[in-house]
């Protein structure tokens, strides 16, 4: 027993990564959690969740979070089932080429298709204009829930395309081998067979894209107008004119935690249900088609990839266009960029910096984390491992309120720093770091580790000088997916930065906000081209070892 607990260099790692948890993530969290049964005396009370479900006006905020999350999600299975299917079964010579602009379309922030949207589609929109003056026709308008739905769905598809796709290259040839057999024809194969098979990873697709959008923050704000969600509905409580209540604002994101809480659970009791174990060692083989089959699939897959990266295309090209205030002259130059490498440069310093020293912590915490996970387990391990985890399902608006009410006071007033930004920054992103070390820990044999240990060379040496080295390509895949979601996060930076501590994706949405769309595109391809460059990084660190998502 005394072996167990004595005190040895990975136990004290082990004391070290849960009280990083528990200051970070526990603490901030059960702060939302008890604010939401306060009230502003401290006195334990009901009224801030009775408030909410008493009153018409938070129901239909509730109402309409789930009916445009859920909507979202029908369309994005719906879109990206097929395009999976098309992709990795036909004989498509340009597959790879569409797969890597799938995954460009994801590697932005959702706000930023919002304002391209604006940009084509809004009153005053390019297209809206072009065809109100050639028919006469007035567009429907891009704001309001369509809008947001429309916004999401051409951002969120990826998810339940790259989840698809995965799982429809290794499913066994068999299995629709035994169907075709026995007489199924090639639809019903699909729809009793195959879809049903590759079912969980849908599942999980869809999932995402429900959590995702559910907790968006940037795209309801810019094009919802009046159509309020439950994000907006947190910001708006706690940080805008329209309320500051911090005990009802907590009481909303303990809602929508729960509900999120409540999807996660329901989708794992479903798949628990059911066995979907099934051997890969025949993977299916392209099926060749028809020139006119092939047309109408190309057609099919280029209209939706043209309009999932229509926001990088009008990002990049608007940014060049000369512009008056809000409005767009004729005309193209560098003037906008001009104007925010002398306006804004803080903003820019501020959005590298900190996802640098927030991608450092991330690769020595993640690092450690990986290991004990997978070379030292334990009971303490496995819920350090599952905590780590919080932030990835948590909305940015309720990590972000936790934060700003836990550390705006003794012995941790760090809000308005920007060390709360980088703290923001670490927890939210860590997960990728964390769950790519660990992916490729369970690949390493610990041979090498124990050989340099039974030769004398202290733990955590070993791990210095064997192991970093040896899964270095797992941490760094993970940490640059972290790193490019760190550039692109706003959901929790807008709450937490003030006029010092802007970042890039802040100073975007404050632009589009103020209706300067020239300064808002510039800025917004600057974090386009890091985006695709670390990308290009990832996908030669990693030599396609690691997935996407």
């Amino acid at each position: 027993m005394t072996e167990r607990f004595r005190l040895d260099f990975w136990t004290i790692i082990k004391v070290i990564i849960f009280l990083f948890i528990v200051l970070t993530i526990l603490y901030p969290l059960s702060i939302v959690f008890i604010r939401g049964f306060t009230d502003p005396s401290g006195a334990i009370t009901l009224k801030n969740f009775t408030k909410f479900f008493a009153t018409q006006y938070y129901r239909d905020v509730l109402r309409n979070s789930v009916f445009v999350s859920g909507v979202t999600t029908i369309f994005c299975v719906i879109i990206g089932v097929p395009m999976a299917y098309m992709i990795t079964r036909f004989d498509l010579k340009t597959k790879r080429l569409l797969t890597i602009l799938v995954i460009l379309s994801l590697m932005s922030p959702p706000f930023i298709g919002a304002y391209a949207w604006i940009l084509l589609f809004g009153r005053a929109g390019f297209v809206t204009k072009t065809v109100l003056g050639l028919t006469g026709i007035a567009l429907p308008t891009i704001y309001g829930k369509w809008g947001i739905i429309s916004v999401f769905t051409f951002k969120m598809f990826p998810y339940v395309f790259l989840f698809t796709s995965g799982a429809l290259s290794s499913i066994d040839s068999s299995l629709e081998e035994a169907a075709e057999n026995l007489g199924a024809t090639h639809i019903h194969r699909l729809f009793t067979v195959t879809f049903p098979v590759v079912f969980p990873s849908i599942f999980a697709g869809a999932v995402l894209v429900f959590m995702s959008s559910i907790s968006d923050f940037g795209t309801p704000m810019l094009i919802g107008q009046n159509y309020k969600v439950l994000a907006t509905l947190v910001y708006e409580q706690y940080m805008s004119e329209m309320g500051t209540s911090a005990n009802f604002a907590s009481a909303v994101s303990m809602i929508i935690v729960i509900f999120c809480a409540l999807i996660l659970v329901g989708q794992k009791a479903y798949l628990n249900r059911r066995n979907y174990a099934m051997s890969s060692m025949r993977p299916p083989k392209e099926v060749h088609i028809v020139p006119l089959k092939r047309i109408g699939v190309a057609l099919f897959l280029g209209i939706i990839i043209l309009f999932a990266m229509l926001p990088q295309i009008v990002v990049i090209v608007t940014s060049f266009k000369n512009c008056n205030g809000p409005y767009f002259v004729d005309g193209w130059g560098m003037k906008s960029y001009v104007t925010i490498f002398t306006r804004m440069v803080r903003s820019i310093k501020n959005t590298y910096l900190y996802s640098f020293i927030a991608i450092f912590i991330m690769i020595t915490i993640g690092s450690l984390t990986a290991y004990v996970t997978v070379r030292k387990k334990s009971f303490l391990t496995g819920v350090m491992d599952i905590m780590l985890m919080f932030p990835y399902v948590i909305p940015g608006a309720v990590m972000a309120l936790g934060m700003i009410i836990g550390f705006n006071r003794p012995p941790f007033f760090l809000a308005g720093t920007a060390f709360i930004m980088i703290l923001s920054f670490t927890v939210r992103k860590i997960p990728y770091t964390v769950r790519s070390g660990v992916g490729f820990l369970y690949q390493m044999e610990p041979n090498v580790e124990e050989a340099s240990i039974n030769m004398g060379v202290p733990p955590g040496l070993t791990f210095l000088k064997i192991t970093v080295p040896l899964m270095l390509p797992g941490i760094l895949s993970g940490a640059i997916l972290s790193w490019i979601e760190t550039i692109n996060e706003l959901s929790s930076s807008i709450m937490l930065y003030t006029g010092r501590t802007s970042t890039l994706a802040v100073a975007i949405y404050n632009e589009v906000a103020r209706n300067s769309f020239g300064t808002a595109a510039a800025m917004a391809t600057i974090l386009t081209l890091t985006t695709i460059i670390m990308l290009i990084l990832f996908t030669v660190i990693s030599k396609g070892k690691v997935s996407i998502v």
